[in-house]
């Protein structure tokens, strides 16, 4: 599965949103995401992609297509071990 495809399936699964509406240009609050839905959706990225969002959650994040570079960013960069109680590998 691509990176769009998962980011989709925890739109619909998590947001109820239609997996249509939620195509790389979509505004994220056109589909009903605020800013505390943001940081919720930021939860949920890194449980799913096993990475870890360095710092304070991103704040340019404006389409869909937006949080979809900005997790293969985190995916190519910092990788978190699936399992629990390991430490953070950074590329190098």
């Amino acid at each position: 599965m691509n990176t769009l495809s998962t980011l989709q399936d925890i739109l619909v699964g998590d947001y109820k949103v239609a997996r249509e509406a939620a195509e790389p240009n979509a505004p994220l609050n056109t589909l009903g995401i605020d800013s505390l839905g943001q940081l919720e959706l930021m939860f949920k990225i890194e449980d799913t992609f096993h990475v870890k969002i360095p710092g304070d959650p991103p704040t340019g994040l404006v389409t869909v297509g937006d949080v979809c570079s900005y997790i293969e960013t985190l995916v190519a960069g910092h990788r978190v071990p699936a399992q629990a109680g390991t430490t953070v590998r950074e590329k190098p």
